[in-house]
């Protein structure tokens, strides 16, 4: 059983080296950088579990998974999925979850996607009082009452997080993920 677990972590290890240097060679392709963008923010979301805690009411129990989900066109692909598996945090193992509505939602992290952007502020509200991170790389996310924000500059991507929208959801974000981010808050708006 323990090689079975050492073969499937090497092959996960493996798997990593490869898509980053694929990432790495495809940077020069326009086309690719798109794909190489979603994979560094597959990655942030995964660091995001272990960076922000929930209250205790987040789960139904000692046992459920965290969950990072994803609202409406998935821009990942497979690599979310390859980014967390296998991997825990706090003893509960982490899952990936596509979801439609944003009534449908069951996670702790929620990634909404530029294809929700026409709803946002509909979608926003429905997720308000659970405590989800809820993380975007739209326009004005931060301003239309989101958490995270991913933005790309000079071909690196930078978070902005409003702390006052995460911390009326119950969740608290360590100060090691602050430093790397812009904070927002209701002043700085």
């Amino acid at each position: 059983m323990a090689l079975l677990a050492a073969h499937a972590q090497s092959v996960r290890w493996w798997w990593l080296a490869i898509s980053l240097l694929a990432s790495v060679l495809a940077a020069e392709i326009p086309a690719q950088a798109k794909i190489q963008d979603y994979q560094v923010k597959a990655v942030f979301l995964f660091n995001f579990t272990q960076f922000v805690g929930w209250p205790s009411g987040a789960f139904a129990d000692a046992h459920k998974p965290l969950v990072i989900g994803v609202l409406g066109d998935d821009p990942f692909g497979a690599y979310l999925d390859e980014t967390v598996r296998g991997e825990t945090v706090d003893s509960r193992p982490l899952v990936v979850r596509r979801y439609r509505r944003a009534e449908d939602v069951d996670a702790q992290v929620l990634f909404i996607s530029g294809s929700e952007a026409g709803r946002l502020e509909q979608d926003v509200a429905r997720l308000k009082d659970r405590s989800i991170l809820t993380v975007s790389d739209i326009d004005g996310f931060l301003q239309r009452g989101g958490m995270v924000h991913f933005v790309t500059e000079n071909d690196r991507v930078r978070l902005r997080i409003n702390v006052d929208v995460a911390k009326a959801a119950g969740l608290t974000i360590s100060s090691k993920l602050l430093r790397v981010s812009e904070v927002i808050t209701a002043e700085k708006e």
